[in-house]
């Protein structure tokens, strides 16, 4: 099943740019056009991760951060032009994973998406030894004598 991308973005041609190449690379991607259906389509899609604009009308991109981050742990990049530290700052405590400044290259969110996922997508640990192989993957744990 295809890992599964909410867009939250008003700008018409930057939302179909970055849905064109997300489902190139395999991604199942659903677009909202501002805050408010953004974060409807969060709680109705349950999307793998968000990519979110700050400012839009009915609600910005702070308040659904914050709206997300109250109810879910799914991994959020903020997409934006808002671009002074001080902005990077509020969308890191405000509750996303990433952060990304527009004007972007596709490239660079294509290789942040991936990262974002690989550390939200559990975690591997395989202990070895001479009698025993251990397996443990988020909470689940499977040993297999050697």
């Amino acid at each position: 099943m295809a890992v599964s991308v909410l867009i939250v973005e008003d700008d018409r041609n930057i939302a179909e740019l970055l849905q064109m190449y997300l489902e190139k690379e395999g991604y199942a991607v659903t677009i909202a056009a501002d805050g408010g259906q953004g974060l409807a389509k969060f709680r109705a899609i349950k999307p793998d991760l968000v990519l979110l604009d700050v400012m839009m009308p009915v609600m910005d991109g702070w308040a659904v951060c914050r709206a997300i981050r109250a109810e879910s742990q799914t991994p959020v990049i903020m997409l934006t032009a808002k671009g002074e530290t001080d902005d990077k700052v509020a969308g890191l405590k405000n509750g996303a994973d990433d952060y990304v400044t527009k004007p972007f290259e596709m490239k660079e969110v294509l290789a942040r998406i991936e990262a974002v996922l690989r550390r939200s997508t559990g975690k591997f640990l395989i202990c070895n030894n001479v009698d025993w192989l251990c397996i443990i993957y988020n909470s689940w744990i499977c040993c297999k004598e050697a």
